[in-house]
């Protein structure tokens, strides 16, 4: 329904532009970031700018951009009011040498089994929490401190610039895609805001409203070298290691998924093993340089690539105008108005929702109608990670209930007056039940055969359900062999030695296709 790819050629143009835009979207995102998990708005900025710069150079998917994340925060506040920020520096540290290792080992290999989908979930989920972080903007502090929905003018012209932004997003790439379509927005907005002098809230705004600060600024200098100031021994190990674990797994999650995403849209493909190490080593930089660490961002990702950003100069332009912003142009960003930005990221949720998932419902088993649902809601209610997993763990019950029915057998005499049992199907913790039902012991003759050829020994329960079979038909005294076992089930067995007891008969004229030639 809505196409926002850009059309744009790749070019040094269109990625450092686009970067620019990158940049202006960042700054609200990472402080409120910073907000949440209660830490200085700087600490949020320089983590945008660290973690966006080393991923686009050494991450593994050229044109995503990664900083501070909501994902991240919301573990991190825990932490941080129970030990304090240099546990958290400490932790982001730790983070990054898990997901370094998670790399070096080639984990990243593993969010290939994220069905379909739980991808679907994923994008219609965060297109959803976007959409509902971008409702804040519309409240502002009330006498009691609090905050409360805007009224009147203010709400008209807040959603007056908020369509305008929308509109010029959407028309301008169909006159020209010179310039990218979402930063001619916000300069156009931002120049009839200063114009016409309109009562509109701005960055700074929302940073004084964050902070409670009327001198609040996004203004300071380069991040600065810093050992985390906590003891190094086990005790503290053991306070930084689960929340580091945790924001690693999220990390990785969020990040590896957003790279699968990107690697449809623009039909490219993306390294993950590369990413891991990329988003690691800059946990590691920022947890030595007071940042409060990140990963990849399908927002900002997605304005990226709509605005024609492709190569790794996008991201690496984005982090430096954003240093730039902080450092030299902290009076220009701050004048931005926020129904910009808002426009800017509602654009993001209609390209990012995958409406075609409305259509997909009516024509996909309900059991995968069922997971986009409930991811989509998961992520929404709880988190990515969460979210992911659920996904995961529902669709994999799924297909072993279904293939769990799918076990059977061929039974035939044979010519020694044996009774084959030619089993079909794999054998599996889910498929034991119906297997133990497909023999009749009592009345089989005296040798019997289970022939695998159409069949293989997945796992602990199959083995154990073989055994127990095979005590069944010892006990009215009569034989069971295995015949034809491939060599990895035969191994299965062999290494299960000291907990069953089986004959297999071998047969080394038969050959077994293997994993390679599968």
């Amino acid at each position: 329904m809505f196409n926002l790819l850009s059309k744009a050629p790749s070019s040094a143009k269109n990625d450092i532009l686009s970067g620019l835009t990158v940049a202006l979207a960042l700054v609200p995102e990472a402080v409120a970031f910073a907000f949440v998990a209660n830490v200085e708005p700087l600490v949020g900025l320089y983590a945008a700018f660290i973690v966006g710069l080393i991923t686009a150079i050494f991450g593994g998917r050229p044109g995503m951009i990664s900083g501070a994340t909501g994902a991240l925060a919301v573990v991190m506040v825990s932490l941080v009011l129970d030990h304090g920020v240099e546990y958290l520096f400490a932790t982001v540290l730790l983070m990054g040498i898990l997901q370094v290792l998670a790399g070096i080992f080639k984990l990243g290999k593993f969010i290939r089994m994220v069905p379909h989908p739980v991808m679907l979930g994923f994008v219609n989920g965060l297109a959803i929490v976007i959409f509902l972080a971008q409702l804040g903007q519309f409240k502002v502090p009330d006498d009691m401190g609090g905050q409360q929905w805007m009224e009147g003018q203010a709400l008209y012209i807040m959603l007056g610039l908020v369509a305008l932004t929308m509109a010029i997003i959407h028309f301008l790439p169909k006159l020209t895609t010179a310039v990218p379509s979402s930063l001619a927005a916000i300069v156009t907005v931002t120049a009839i805001v200063i114009g016409f002098d309109l009562e509109a809230r701005t960055v700074l705004d929302f940073l004084k409203g964050m902070t409670g600060n009327e001198q609040a600024t996004i203004a300071g200098g380069l991040p600065e070298f810093h050992i985390p100031m906590v003891p190094f021994n086990l005790e503290t190990l053991k306070i930084i290691f689960p929340y580091a674990l945790v924001l690693a797994a999220i990390g990785l999650i969020e990040s590896l998924l957003t790279l699968t995403l990107i690697d449809e849209i623009t039909e490219t493909r993306g390294h993950s093993n590369k990413e891991c190490i990329g988003q690691g080593a800059a946990n590691i930089t920022c947890g030595f340089f007071g940042a409060m660490g990140g990963c990849a961002m399908i927002g900002q990702s997605m304005i990226n690539i709509n605005s024609g950003g492709r190569s790794r100069l996008s991201g690496i332009s984005a982090a430096i105008i954003l240093l730039a912003f902080i450092i030299f142009a902290a009076s220009l960003i701050e004048m931005i108005p926020l129904a910009a930005l808002v426009g800017v990221m509602f654009m993001v949720v209609l390209g990012t929702f995958e409406w075609a998932s409305f259509k997909m419902m009516k024509r996909v088993p309900k059991s995968d109608a069922f997971v986009i649902v409930l991811v989509s809601g998961v992520t929404v209610v709880t988190d990515l990670a969460i979210a992911v997993c659920v996904g995961v763990i529902v669709s994999a019950l799924v297909f072993a209930w279904q293939h769990a029915k799918h076990i059977y057998t061929s039974n035939y005499i044979d010519e020694q007056g044996s009774k084959v049992y030619e089993l079909h199907g794999p054998l599996f913790f889910g498929s034991v039940k119906n297997f133990a039902e497909l023999f009749d012991v009592k009345n089989d003759p005296e040798d019997v055969i289970i022939e695998f050829k159409h069949s293989r020994v997945a796992d602990h329960s199959a083995i154990e359900a073989i055994d127990s079979l095979a005590e069944k038909y010892a006990k009215v005294g009569k034989k069971l062999h295995l015949r034809h076992l491939s060599p990895d089930c035969i191994q299965l067995l062999h290494n299960a030695r000291d907990l069953v007891e089986v004959n297999v008969i071998e047969d080394p004229n038969y050959k077994v296709a293997s994993d390679k030639l599968a």
